[in-house]
């Protein structure tokens, strides 16, 4: 038998010339008897006629959160901190996702880092300079990229973090073991550190103190918006700032969530406070929130002091001015976390969950991660379903001591369980209408003591396994 030939392709004036000859023998038919239906051949007709000559339909542009808040918020400027951004085309092309910051001589850092096992080339190397004793006395850089996590990359790992620091400490004239960095994006790759290297002299001289929006957007991957929060306070002798920015939206678990946190203050601090203070807001914020119960393998927070303030130095952790700032670093960093949990991928729905009456404050937090992490109840709070059975699953799964009769579960005010059983003021109407709503609070009472709970997290939708199934492509 021949070869057959190869197909010659047709050109859309030819494809509508012969969708038009099969519309007039369709006409003819329906003028003898048959229905005078529009036919699909029409229509494909008329689709096809309004695109010949047309160029091709542009990108989709990329979906933002609806829970995004409505706009970034306007930072104040932190004396002694700098920043630049910039496109070294680390994964993509002409897409910013290299951040510079450089910190003023006098600053303290304190830092919390992910406990994966398989933790990046970038996380190690941060806490071995964090452990060694801090020389306040030299100015201190970070350097963030997006796009290759740099993670389970062997011995290339740490090679590529060396380069990279070792190319900021000489542009910016400090030790590189006062240069911290970090990676976000894929694992497994290795690091094209040569592309960050050669645009770190551009970002070295771009350093502006009005830099942090820009920087706050250079860190994001499957990120749906720029992440910032800020607070100010005044203290002994003159006011004090605080400015925050994160990345976060996928991978998101406890210890710590998964995202880069950077924040930035003002404030004078010794390092060791510095970081007591950190270690004392990780639990209520960080620590308690999640997406999808994955732990990521790059997860930093780092904070940095730069003393810059008119007011006096905070040497006390339980002084007036020393609780006032603990306070604010709280509510920045619980700022941070929500956000990163409203942005968590495919989310329509915030939902917070408060365990309470547990018998410790250990079970309190099972039963509270048990809820949020669980398949079935996120997605039955995606389609709006008051499945509160799932929820009495997820309680009876979380190892947690229980007791039937004792469990009362709440879904805002209203309450549908209780002593053992379905309410019996329960509304299924009520309950339905209560679960349309894009902000959620699942309550459950274990009536056994006094411990208790509070975390945040999403509902799982579609859209999830959208963006995870083709994320390094």
């Amino acid at each position: 038998m021949a070869k057959a030939e190869k197909k010659v392709k047709i050109s859309d004036a030819e494809k509508l010339k012969k969708l038009k000859k099969k519309l007039k023998k369709l006409q003819e038919t329906s003028e003898s008897g048959a229905a005078p239906t529009e036919t699909r051949v029409e229509a494909a007709t008329r689709a096809l006629a309004q695109t010949v000559g047309k160029p091709a339909p542009q990108k989709k542009e990329k979906l933002v959160s609806p829970l995004a808040p409505e706009e970034f918020p306007e930072f104040p400027l932190v004396a002694g901190a700098e920043f630049a951004s910039g496109a070294a085309g680390v994964k993509y092309q002409g897409r910013t996702d290299v951040m510079l910051v450089r910190l003023a001589r006098g600053t303290a850092i304190a830092g919390a880092f992910t406990r994966s096992s398989t933790r990046a080339a970038s996380i190690l190397d941060c806490q071995a300079k964090l452990a060694l004793k801090q020389d306040v006395g030299q100015g201190a850089a970070i350097i963030v990229n997006s796009g290759n996590a740099n993670a389970f990359t062997g011995r290339n790992g740490q090679e590529a973090v060396d380069k990279v620091t070792g190319s900021v400490a000489s542009a910016l004239s400090i030790p590189r073991d006062r240069v911290f960095s970090s990676s976000t994006g894929v694992i497994g790759e290795p690091l094209p550190a040569d592309r960050i290297t050669a645009v770190i002299s551009e970002l070295a001289n771009g350093l502006s103190a009005d830099g942090a929006a820009e920087a706050a957007r250079a860190i994001m991957t499957t990120d749906t918006f720029p992440k910032g929060a800020t607070a100010s306070f005044e203290g002994e002798g003159g006011k004090i700032n605080i400015v925050g920015i994160a990345k976060g939206s996928g991978m998101i678990a406890p210890d710590m969530a998964t995202m880069l946190v950077y924040i930035f203050t003002d404030a004078k601090i010794a390092p060791a406070l510095l970081q007591r203070m950190l270690n004392g807001q990780l639990a209520s914020t960080f620590n308690a929130i999640t997406v999808d119960s994955d732990t990521s393998t790059s997860d930093a927070l780092i904070v940095a002091a730069t003393g810059k303030s008119a007011a006096a130095p905070i040497t006390e952790l339980r002084s007036a001015t020393g609780r006032a700032f603990t306070k604010a670093l709280g509510e920045v960093m619980l700022d941070l976390a929500q956000q990163v949990v409203k942005d968590g991928e495919g989310a329509t729905k915030f939902v917070e969950v408060r365990v309470t009456r547990a018998a410790t404050p250990e079970d309190a937090h099972r039963v509270a991660m048990a809820i949020a992490n669980s398949p079935l109840v996120k997605t039955a709070i995606a389609g709006e379903d008051a499945n509160w059975g799932r929820v009495v699953m997820a309680v009876g799964k979380s190892g947690a001591v229980a007791d039937r009769d004792k469990l009362t579960i709440r879904f805002g005010d209203l309450v549908l369980a209780e002593n053992g059983w379905r309410a019996p003021a329960y509304d299924e109407d009520k309950a339905s209408a209560y679960m349309q709503r894009d902000h959620l609070v699942i309550g459950v009472d274990l009536g056994l003591g006094r411990a208790k709970r509070t975390v945040w997290t999403c509902d799982l939708t579609h859209r999830y396994i959208d963006i995870n199934a083709d994320y390094r492509s």
